[in-house]
């Protein structure tokens, strides 16, 4: 392939910044239609991003002669769905994470991308970022030794559409949907990423209980993490907190010091040793995307090869199942 020209199934918030500019804004890549179920919000989407062509089924545009790959941001409970039929018409994918609703459903699509040959993508973008890139190079470059523990907090206060009771409740809390509630969109990307800098987890255990009964997912979840090389780890995840400041913060813990870092909120990074403190800001792109988008580019195009693929991304998965006990 010379150019890239995507088709993206979906429109919804993800879209707008996170990710659908940003496929004009690498090299050799270009947005070429979207699809929406909503034919009027796909026109809108489409003319507001200047996206030459629109879609309201998405089989047409997976056979539109024109795109030759596929990004799938809808729902996890369609990403099965929209991943078969693009890789059965040899269309590469790039599907959102988490990547399914649970690791069967993965290892389908990629039993699906073996099989066929086509190049299965996850949207764990982290793996490229420089704030999370860094802290993986300051683990590899042993700047606080061998790496013993880590620890990962996430608390968090009910979103307004999960406390009124005659409003839809939003689908990240509906498990049919979702594959869980916001424990599997949120520590998704926070499982991968641990994999990506500390190496591969061998054993993960935990608890998950819905207790405050504003929805049917699990609104709180504690686990325990074995990684191959010996570090172990630990997390905790509230969604129904019940008061601010909200907690998103992350430490690693080696023979050395340790690095203390934010999943979601704020650029900075500290590593603290005995007698050194270091601070370092690295401030995410306008579209956070972007630099994972680029080198599935450049890797569809026989370059650089992609951090997260359809394996990598299924493994987070598993270890979702395995923490709140589907397996």
């Amino acid at each position: 392939m010379d150019t890239i020209n995507w088709g993206m199934i979906g429109c919804g918030s993800v879209t707008e910044i996170k990710s659908g500019p940003a496929f004009n804004k690498v090299d050799h890549s270009m947005l070429m239609a979207v699809m929406g179920r909503d034919s009027a919000k796909a026109a809108a989407y489409a003319a507001r991003h200047e996206v030459p062509h629109w879609y309201d089924n998405a089989a047409d545009l997976v056979n539109d002669p024109r795109i030759n790959a596929i990004y799938v941001a809808t729902p996890p409970d369609s990403h099965l769905e929209y991943a078969r039929m693009a890789m059965l018409a040899g269309k590469p994918v790039y599907v959102e994470k988490p990547m399914a609703r649970n690791a069967a459903e993965c290892e389908t699509m990629n039993t699906i991308s073996r099989e066929t040959g086509v190049p299965l993508f996850v949207a764990y973008y982290r793996r490229a970022l420089p704030y999370f890139v860094k802290i993986r190079d300051l683990i590899h470059e042993g700047a606080i030794g061998d790496i013993r523990s880590v620890e990962v907090r996430l608390h968090k206060l009910p979103h307004p559409d999960e406390t009124r009771g005659n409003t839809p409740l939003p689908w990240r809390v509906i498990p049919e949907i979702a594959g869980g509630g916001h424990f599997h969109d949120l520590a998704a990307h926070q499982l991968d990423f641990l994999e990506f800098a500390l190496g591969p987890i061998r054993h993960a255990t935990g608890f998950a209980r819905n207790q405050a009964g504003l929805y049917p997912a699990d609104d709180c979840v504690v686990a325990s993490l074995e990684f191959e090389s010996g570090a172990l780890g630990s997390g905790n995840w509230c969604f129904t907190a019940p008061i601010v400041p909200e907690i998103d913060e992350a430490w690693i813990i080696g023979s050395h010091g340790r690095i203390g870092f934010s999943f979601f909120k704020g650029h900075t990074i500290t590593v603290e040793r005995s007698t050194e403190y270091e601070v370092y800001n690295c401030p995410y792109p306008p579209h956070v995307q972007q630099p994972l988008i680029d080198l599935i580019v450049r890797s569809l195009r026989g370059g650089t090869s992609s951090p997260s693929t359809g394996l990598t991304g299924a493994r987070a998965s598993i270890w979702m199942d395995r923490i709140t006990a589907r397996t």
